[in-house]
Formats: structure tokens, sequence, C-alpha cells
């Protein structure tokens, strides 16, 4: 048999559809960051949930870490039980970076990566003032960095300093490529390069060195939005460094016009403190000469009246000599910051000037990089349209759960596997909105569910609220599709249509096993006494 209808044949079982991914823990997308040669692919759980935390919620998390947050010193933030962050910043030294820990306690809860994003989104939208589109792909780069540089406390040790890399444990350092692998074991380092640089508070160009947009262009979509994003505000960080490299060149030649006419003050009071001390030290002396003669002749009272009005005049002098010293070392003082200043604002000015360079150049490699990127990517959906074909493939053949594959035909080499990988009974079915398909496990937070799944990107969009007997069949009927509920042990036959919403619910309590048959007459199943009677 070819391999073409074999796959035919898959989906066009009767009694099978409709999967449901797993709840909150248990599926596995094998996207998984799975480190080989650099390679990252994060594994997810990705099927249906019994209890379902809303976005805002998940967001509410990261924003909380940054409650009393304090930028300038060393602190933690959040409950060391779930999630937390070590604030390490130490000013002595300006060779390494300075760097955020993220930790996952034992008791958190987080699955999939992207809403590990959402939490460190809305942490660094709270504690450094991000956009929260900047911040997502921050929080997007950090995560493969931390994946690509897990467990390396070498690296780690040769770019952060010792603040920070006192508070790692190597064999926790990064984070995993499994989310059964996060909780109690995961130390994400975000670097920060500026504390007051706004949009570059973030050092990007760590984040987004060689290894981890290598790891990025392995993706079935290389990355290349997430890659624009980051080219994006590296773009911004340019401008914002050269406005500012400008703003320090313009304050450097108005304070180096200052500095000409301090100095020319100086000059000046240098020379006029220079007359006054000859002139004190003259005076001094016809003082000290009048003072002597004075001494030996008592009794000339117009000596005396002299000796006196000279010692009167050597202090005057003395005075006004030793005022203009202490102004012409103020006038030198003056001098002299404003030359740190001026040498400061040069520094300055250089240093954004570099980096706006650095950061300009960076983009621009990266956009041709993306450009070359994105005509692949375009070339190869166009050439999987003809030659590829999807089927179901068994990675649990103990509990018979499956996992959606998009495969050639020709040669029958997987291109893409769906990150559900908990479809029951073998079966999904295909609509115009997706794969529908009954998926997951009744452990942790997961739950067996009805779901929907994305042909292009099959990831899970959608799952019922009703939860779905384990033992369920999946059968469609005209545009509907036919499942087994299950109401806290009670178990009834229920229509839901392509968008997973409930039409219609029997009132016949069946077992959970049941067959369901459809005939010209009706709906049969099997109730609960183990009797045929029709559903609908």
């Amino acid at each position: 048999m070819k391999l073409s209808e074999f796959v035919k044949k898959i989906f066009c079982l009767s009694s099978a559809f409709i999967f449901s991914a797993i709840a909150f823990a248990v599926e596995v997308d094998t996207s998984e960051l799975l480190s080989v040669e650099n390679t990252i692919v994060f594994e997810n759980y990705t099927g249906p949930h019994s209890v379902v935390d809303s976005l805002d919620d998940i967001k509410g998390i990261g924003t909380n870490l940054a409650d009393n947050f304090i930028k300038d010193a060393d602190g933690t933030y959040g409950n060391t039980e779930k999630y937390y962050v070590i604030h390490c910043v130490d000013e002595t030294n300006d060779e390494l970076l300075d760097a955020d820990i993220f930790i996952i306690g034992e008791n958190a809860q987080v699955d999939h990566i992207r809403n590990l994003r959402h939490i460190i989104s809305s942490y660094l939208t709270k504690a450094y003032g991000y956009e929260y589109d900047d911040a997502y792909t921050i929080a997007t780069f950090v995560t493969v960095y931390n994946a690509v540089y897990r467990k390396n406390i070498d690296y780690f040790t040769s770019k952060y300093k010792e603040a920070v890399t006192k508070n790692l444990t190597p064999e926790k350092a990064g984070i995993s490529v499994s989310y059964k692998e996060w909780a109690a074991q995961t130390q994400i380092v975000i670097p920060l390069a500026d504390l007051n640089g706004g949009l570059s508070t973030i050092d990007t160009s760590v984040i987004s060195d060689k290894n981890v947009v290598s790891s990025m262009q392995e993706e079935d979509d290389m990355g290349i939005d997430e890659r624009k994003n980051m080219v994006e505000i590296k773009e911004r960080e340019a401008d914002t460094a050269e406005e500012k490299a400008k703003e320090a060149q313009q304050e450097a030649r108005r304070d180096e016009d200052e500095l000409k006419q301090d100095r020319k003050e100086l000059e000046e009071s240098q020379k006029e403190t220079s007359v006054k001390e000859k002139k004190a030290e003259e005076s001094q002396k016809k003082a000290d000469e009048l003072s002597k003669k004075a001494a030996e002749n008592p009794d000339d009272k117009k000596l005396q009246k002299e000796a006196q009005d000279a010692k009167k005049q050597a202090e005057k002098d003395k005075k006004e000599a030793l005022d203009s010293k202490v102004k012409t070392e103020e006038k030198k003082k003056k001098v002299e910051e404003k030359s740190k200043k001026v040498e400061k604002s040069k520094t300055e000015a250089q240093k954004q000037q570099t980096k706006a360079d650095k950061k300009q150049t960076e983009a621009i490699t990266e956009r041709k990089e993306i450009a070359k990127d994105q005509k692949e990517v375009i070339n190869k959906k166009e050439a999987e349209k003809d030659t590829s074909v999807y089927a179901l493939k068994l990675v649990d053949e103990k509990e018979m759960l499956c996992a959606i594959v998009k495969l050639n035909k020709n040669d029958g080499k997987e291109l893409k596997t769906s990150q559900v990988k908990v479809i029951r009974n073998r079966t999904v079915c295909s609509t115009e909105k997706g794969f529908i398909a009954i998926a997951g496990i009744n452990a942790g937070k997961g739950a067996v569910k009805l779901v929907l799944i994305d042909k292009d990107t099959l990831e899970m969009t959608a799952e019922t609220e009703e939860k779905i007997a384990e033992q369920s069949v999946l059968v469609p009927s005209d545009k509907d599709f036919i499942c087994v509920i299950d109401e806290g042990g009670h178990f009834y036959p229920v229509k839901f249509d392509s968008s997973l919403k409930c039409v219609s619910k029997s009132a016949v309590e069946v077992k959970p096993a049941t067959p369901v048959y459809l005939c010209e007459d009706g709906i049969y199943v099997t109730n609960k006494s183990g009797k045929i009677e029709k559903a609908f």
C-alpha cells in the first residue's frame, strides 16, 4: 500500500476524531528545548487544562515580582516558593555584567514557554519601564539564550560579575528544554547593560548572540518574526544612542567654550594674586624694618606711628593677597572640574556613538540574514504544498496516545510534529478550521477535552469547557462531532460543532466507552445499564 493511500485511510477512520491536548502539565511539546548542537526546541505541556489561568493572571505574576523594586541595589523580589528575582548589581566593576536572576521555585506550575515569557515580560515592563511588546521580544530571546547556555557556569562566570555568579548553581543555571525540569531547577540570567538605559537596560547584543540566533533559525519559521522585532529594538537603541552621542558632543563643546573663558579668568586671577602677594611681601618687609627701628627708638613718637601704620598696611595687603589666592584656587578648581566634565562628555559621546554603531551594524547584518531566511521559508512552504500530508503517529504505546505529524509523502520524512502528543483513541477529524480530536490526560492540572489544532502550526487553538470521558470515541455526524462527556462520573453523549461549542446533549446516561452507531433512524449508544438505546 502506498504511503499516501495509507495516510488517507488513517484520516478516514470512522469512529475517531478530535483530540484534546492535555491541560496544564501533561502534554509534552517535543519542541522542547533539546540542546543538540545548539538547536533549542522547548518541550511544553500543550494539552487541555482542568483549570485555565487567564492571561491577566499569568502577567500578574510578573508584575507582582517588581513590587518595591529598587534598581540601584541588590535585592530579592517575589515568592521564593514559586517565582522570584534576585537583582544583582555591583558598581565597582564595569568590565562584567550585572543581572537579574529569574528563579522558578519548587511550587511553580508554569508549563509552557509562552506563559513563562509573559511572566518575564510583565516583570521587565514594571521594573524597567519597557513597552510590553518589546519586553516580550526580549523575554523570548532571554529564554532561548538561557537554554543555549544551560549549566554552562564557565560561560556565565566569563560574562557576569561575582555579585551575579555567587547566586548561580551550576546544575540550575539557565533553563531546561523541558517544562518538566523547570520547577526548582531554573535560574534564568537576564543581563543588565545599563540600569538607566531605558530600551537598552537589557543587553540585547548578549541575548541575541550568534549561538542564540542559530538556534532560532532551526525553528520551522526560523524565528523570523521575533528576530525582526529584535532588529527593530536594536535600530531604536541605535537611534537613541546616536541622539545621546550628539547631546554629549554638544555639551562637551559648550563646556569647552566655557572652559576657555574660565582658563582666561584663572590666568588673570593668578597674575593678580602674584602682584598682591609681592605687594604683601614688600609691605611686610617695610613693616618689619620700621618695627625694628621703633623698638630701638621708643621715644620717637613719629617713628612709632609709622611702624604701626606700616604694620596695619602689611596686614591689609596680606589679607588681600590671601583673599586673591583663595579666589584663584576656586577658579583653578572650577577649571579642573570643567576639564573633567568636558572629558566625561567626550567619553560619553564616544561610548554612545560606539554603541550606536554596534547596534546599527548588528541590525543591518541581521536584516540581511532575515531576508535570506524569509526566502528559504517561503520556498520551503511552496515545496511542501504538493508533497506534504498529515498522519497520526503513536507516541505512547502503553497509553495509546498519538501526535499529528506532517510528512513528505514521497519519502516519509517527518516535517513537523504537533506539540499535542496526547491525542486519544488514535483518531482525529479534519475540518476547515483545523483538526478536531479528543486529547489530554487526567493528571495534575491536565484534563481530557475536545480540542482544535491548527493545521499550519499544529498547535492547540481551542478546547471545550466540558471534560470528555477518557474512553470516549469521536464520531463525525454531518457537520457535528459526537463524543461522551464526563460530568463527575456520569457520562452523556454530546454533539459539538466545529468551533467546539456544545449544540446538543443527550439525556441518556451511557457507559464511558459506549460505541456510537449512526443510522437513518438515529444515533444509538450503550446506556449505563448495558442496553442499546437511541441517544439522538
